[in-house]
């Protein structure tokens, strides 16, 4: 009887244990994908082989998240990447959290880089939208809204184009925007616009390049088939989350995983935060 016992002990004992393992492997499991990396898209636009390529940094959804004292990793992974421009395509901002880390990220980077800004749903969805772009003015980012900016890169005129989310527009206004960001010129056009989904609008028009964020990579990703879950907009097993897509024009499409960390009721699963480079 003694020796039953002592067995049984020793069975609760051990699958305890087991227990605490699972447990620790998937905090260090979820820990492990939230930590940013660096994604990188070649694209080739027909040019002369002999030009130095064009480096875009995109930065999407940070949601105001913190990534070390100062933003100090987002800041280092810019420098890492060599970035010629940074394209912030919405929801650097956000509704619910202050603005301190923000406004830190974009205060070291504007000193360093031409940055170009589009707003995005939660930035909408505040009652400090025009106080931000006014902001942004301030500290010399470009903010776009129905129009575009043309920068000459290592010898290369580029046009950086920009929509507001249409969170509160109807069709035809946000129509209109993208009317007045098209210039219909033979210089290579990047489009900044918050929202991936809206590929129909998109392919009336002859962007060179679409960048967008808004469906943090479909939250949880299955790491089988590379798929997200849910993404807003999209719903379940949504079609544009993450990486280079063609639309039915040809024009090129970025969809970046985005930064937020914190911000999100539950943690992102296979699905590492990102700054994308984009080299032309």
């Amino acid at each position: 009887m003694a020796e039953e016992k002592k067995t049984h002990k020793k069975s609760k004992k051990k699958k305890r244990h087991i227990f605490r393992n699972i447990i620790l492997f998937m905090i260090v499991f979820v820990l492990w994908f939230e930590i940013p990396v660096t994604e990188e898209i070649h694209i080739d636009d027909g040019g002369n082989e002999q030009e130095q390529p064009a480096r875009f940094a995109l930065v999407t959804d940070l949601h105001s998240c913190y990534y070390g004292k100062n933003q100090k990793t987002l800041v280092k992974m810019l420098k890492k990447g060599k970035a010629d421009a940074v394209l912030l395509s919405g929801d650097i901002f956000d509704n619910k959290f202050g603005d301190k880390n923000a406004k830190i990220f974009l205060e070291q980077i504007a000193d360093s880089y031409p940055c170009f800004y589009v707003a995005g749903n939660h930035e909408f969805w505040s009652d400090s939208m025009d106080e931000w772009k006014e902001y942004l003015r301030g500290i010399g980012v470009t903010v776009l809204e129905g129009n575009f900016e043309t920068i000459e890169i290592k010898g290369k005129t580029y046009e950086i184009c920009g929509v507001d989310d249409p969170t509160y527009m109807s069709d035809d206004e946000w129509r209109a925007q993208l009317d007045g960001a098209y210039s219909g010129s033979d210089n290579y056009k990047i489009l900044l616009s918050h929202r991936p989904e809206r590929v129909d609008f998109y392919d009336d028009y002859n962007f060179d390049l679409v960048v967008c964020g808004h469906a943090h990579g479909g939250q949880w990703i299955n790491p089988f088939i590379g798929l997200g879950t849910l993404a807003p907009d999209q719903g379940y097993w949504p079609k544009y989350v993450d990486g280079l897509y063609t639309l039915s024009n040809g024009t090129n499409m970025v969809v970046s995983r985005g930064l937020c960390r914190e911000r999100m009721p539950y943690p992102r699963f296979f699905n590492h935060p990102e700054i994308v480079m984009i080299e032309i």
